[in-house]
């Protein structure tokens, strides 16, 4: 238990000390936060209704989707991995530490939103506290479970990259973070239901501001939870300890098994 605390310390402290950690855990969200806190509501005054949940949504999937998977492929490649299991560190420790190192920096963060969007922005509060809270939670799971798997099956840097992007972008654009779901094509609503994101805001919507969802916001949060076990279980089954080492219990395709839950979503989308 002492040489986890002092794992976790050491990956926390990291990510306030490493200049491209520190970018993806803060400095990118917030600016991302401000910029959409200024110009957004000059352009949508009711992105105010929205801007929080948006917000913590957006900074889970950077610090999570996109700034997880690198330092974990990179020591992966460096051979980092075969000291520890030299050492007898076992593979859960190796993923776990940084997630939740990572996970506590998006709470951070989330927290700076709550405090400051209203007298900054305007934005909208939660009318309840403990379902953002829940909601919270577990979307930081499902997005950090699902940033371990892009690390355990990104065969490089530019492969991890691209998994990333192939989440990240949509996300920003389908899923309900810059505009309402209900404004997109009716034909692009169910391809929106195969990302986290989407889920997310459904989940937001419904039971953190008791407003109308177009999927029910408990099936969101079941869909997320489901699509986090899956991607943290597929991540310990696939992981590798060196990139040199072609033995694998699985193959990287069966990461595509932790979308199943997320193609349920499309079905219930309202």
């Amino acid at each position: 238990m002492t040489a986890f605390a002092h794992h976790f310390a050491y990956e926390f402290k990291t990510g306030l000390r490493n200049p491209t950690l520190m970018l993806m855990n803060y400095l990118f969200p917030l600016a991302f936060y401000a910029m959409m806190g200024l110009v957004m509501i000059e352009i949508n005054p009711l992105f105010t209704d929205t801007i929080v949940p948006a917000m913590a949504v957006f900074v889970a999937m950077v610090s999570t989707v996109l700034g997880l998977p690198g330092p974990l492929v990179e020591s992966r490649e460096a051979g980092i991995y075969r000291s520890y299991k030299v050492n007898g560190v076992p593979a859960l420790s190796i993923l776990s530490i940084p997630a939740l190192s990572t996970i506590f920096h998006v709470l951070i963060v989330t927290a700076i939103i709550i405090v400051t969007a209203s007298p900054f922005f305007g934005g909208v509060l939660p009318e309840s506290w403990g379902g953002f809270a829940g909601v919270t939670l577990v979307i930081v799971f499902a997005m950090g479970a699902l940033g371990l798997l892009i690390s355990v099956v990104a065969g490089g840097s530019r492969s991890t990259v691209l998994f990333s992007q192939l989440i990240f972008l949509p996300s920003t654009l389908i899923s309900g973070l810059t505009m309402p779901l209900e404004a997109l094509p009716a034909s692009v609503r169910p391809v929106s239901a195969l990302l986290p994101a989407t889920h997310a805001m459904q989940a937001y919507q419904g039971l953190a501001y008791g407003r109308e969802a177009l999927i029910d916001p408990w099936a969101s949060v079941a869909i997320l939870g489901a699509g986090g076990l899956l991607a943290l279980g597929l991540a310990i089954y696939l992981f590798n300890w060196d990139s040199r080492n072609d033995a694998r219990r699985g193959r990287p395709l069966l990461a595509l098994l932790a979308i199943v839950p997320y193609v349920a979503g499309v079905f219930l989308m309202g």
